[in-house]
């Protein structure tokens, strides 16, 4: 419990589940974006045939 107590109540804490949450975010965006291009890609190529 004490380092869950630390994650939460130190500014070190604090930074380093901002970073967590950051990476874990872009990661979502990351992964959104190019199944989203690849999506597009797929269909331009279809379209072309």
């Amino acid at each position: 419990m004490k380092a869950l107590a630390d994650l939460f109540s130190t500014d070190y804490g604090l930074l380093s589940v901002g970073v967590i949450a950051f990476t874990l975010g872009m990661g979502v965006f990351f992964y959104r974006f190019f199944t989203k291009k690849m999506d597009e890609d797929a269909a331009a190529a279809a379209r072309n045939k």
